[in-house]
């Protein structure tokens, strides 16, 4: 072989040696790159401190119902939910089927379930959860909020915080916009009872739980036009039929246990029968999926629809 083929071969090798290493570390810088990306983290703060979470969590486990709402609202699907193993409630609240594990009740929900999903970020009760936050941190970023006593304002706080950790702040602006506008529209079509006292309650057995004007649906309906008929700091207040006929509402909005009710026994009571809401037909029996457990911005607009729907068909 010629010197001068032998010196054209060495330096195509040369060439193709060094394409080779540069690629390499090409790549190896894309990874870098990509792999520093992942790890990027955002400083979200709740009830209980502040939490580093990874930019953009995919992998979001919900111990509450309203943070199922929250995602729900921002188009994003947790991939587990404490359910209370009641699916058929979960797909309630997102009005359609939705694949997700059930990570047990949101009293006391399954840690090692919890652990196995290998979450990036989990959402947690404040009041159910407090106790194990150390134990939900070691699993997985865990930012702890206000749900099971939120007031309506406090709800939205935790919406757009759950927005913050999530990444989606653009999609929770315009999403609380649209809401916002619907609330506008809701306040319209109930105009003419603005005003009006009205009461919701949970009525159960051998109890009547009055929900204040610090409650969650107590606080949303003021915010349509209503005002609650007991205006009270703490949220709930259990009540007896003499109570109710002192506080005498014209509208009563009535979330139902299953089974015997204590409001059965009051029926034929006088006092009963001498209330406001009952003489004009403004008792109403309503879902209490909806009403007392779901809560947040998209059921909020269900539960403003379905008074809407209420008052006027008791109109007609």
């Amino acid at each position: 072989m010629k010197t001068g083929k032998k010196l054209k071969i060495v330096s195509v090798m040369t060439i193709l040696s060094i394409l080779l290493v540069l690629a390499g570390c090409g790549a190896k810088q894309d990874s870098t790159n990509k792999e520093s990306s992942n790890n990027q983290k955002v400083a979200v703060k709740h009830e209980l401190g502040t939490t580093k979470v990874p930019e953009n969590p995919k992998r979001i486990v919900v111990l509450e119902l309203s943070f199922v709402d929250a995602l729900h609202g921002l188009g994003i699907k947790p991939v587990g939910i404490a359910d209370d193993n009641k699916k058929d409630m979960i797909e309630q609240l997102v009005n359609g089927k939705m694949k997700y594990t059930s990570v047990g009740t949101r009293q006391q929900p399954n840690l090692e379930v919890v652990s196995s999903l290998k979450p990036d970020l989990i959402i947690a009760d404040v009041q159910r959860h407090k106790a194990i936050y150390k134990d939900l941190q070691q699993i997985a970023p865990t930012i702890e909020l206000n749900s099971r006593e939120s007031t309506y304002e406090e709800n939205i706080d935790a919406f757009k915080t759950i927005a913050k950790a999530t990444g989606e702040n653009k999609k929770a602006e315009e999403r609380l916009n649209k809401h916002e506008e619907t609330i506008a529209e809701l306040k319209k079509e109930v105009k003419e009872e603005n005003g009006q006292t009205i009461l919701p309650a949970v009525v159960r057995d051998t109890s009547f739980q009055a929900h204040t004007s610090a409650s969650y649906d107590g606080g949303f309906l003021e915010n349509l036009g209503f005002k609650d008929a007991v205006q009270s700091k703490e949220a709930y207040a259990e009540m007896n039929l003499e109570q109710l006929s002192d506080i005498n509402p014209d509208i009563l909005i009535l979330a139902n246990n299953e089974g015997k009710l204590l409001t059965d026994e009051w029926k034929s009571n006088p006092l009963w029968k001498n209330l406001k809401a009952v003489k004009n037909h403004k008792v109403f029996v309503v879902d209490r999926n909806l009403w007392t457990r779901f809560r947040g911005v998209v059921s909020s607009e269900a539960i403003g629809k379905d008074t809407v729907k209420l008052l006027h068909d008791q109109q007609k």
